[in-house]
């Protein structure tokens, strides 16, 4: 059974076929499988009626609806002007070494992956960081030390059970 169109139509059938419920429906799909492949696009733009071109185009436009396989903690770094002034390079430094990998990468064991995004709308409190929907604000190389300590515990909890 392929479990992308099961999915795909039961977003469907929860939205509706009409092009305003594009994005719910890649939204839904993209929580529950991590991202929309092209695959998903393409089961999509049948199940609607919708060019493949649409959907594409849709999916592609906005950063938080990923393209690629992400990890399970998906750590978006504001990369507005406030958020650099404040130290966002810093964080960033502290982010990779922390974990391991570089803007844009995904640790081995799939449990990370770093972006960096527009405007997160915590500019009054930057740095700011968002982790999955887990907003983190006034980062400090310390505290960003602690958060990621506290996921990877998070994460070797959840496997140990």
């Amino acid at each position: 059974m392929d479990v992308i169109k099961d999915r795909v139509k039961s977003l469907v059938k929860e939205h509706g076929k009409a092009r305003e419920n594009l994005l719910p429906i890649l939204q839904g799909l993209a929580e529950q499988e991590r991202f929309v492949s092209e695959y998903a696009m393409q089961v999509i733009a049948e199940e609607m009626g919708l060019s493949t071109a649409d959907v594409y185009g849709t999916s592609t436009f906005y950063s938080f609806l990923d393209t690629r396989p992400r990890g399970k903690y998906i750590i978006r770094v504001c990369k507005t002007i406030t958020c650099y002034m404040k130290g966002k390079n810093q964080i960033l430094l502290a982010l990779e070494e922390a974990l391991k990998i570089k803007l844009g990468e995904t640790t081995p064991d799939k449990k990370f992956t770093l972006l960096e995004t527009n405007c997160l709308g915590w500019c009054h409190k930057a740095p700011a960081m968002l982790i999955n929907d887990d907003v983190h604000t006034d980062l400090t190389v310390e505290k960003v030390h602690q958060i990621i300590s506290e996921y990877k515990q998070l994460t070797y909890t959840t496997l140990k059970d």
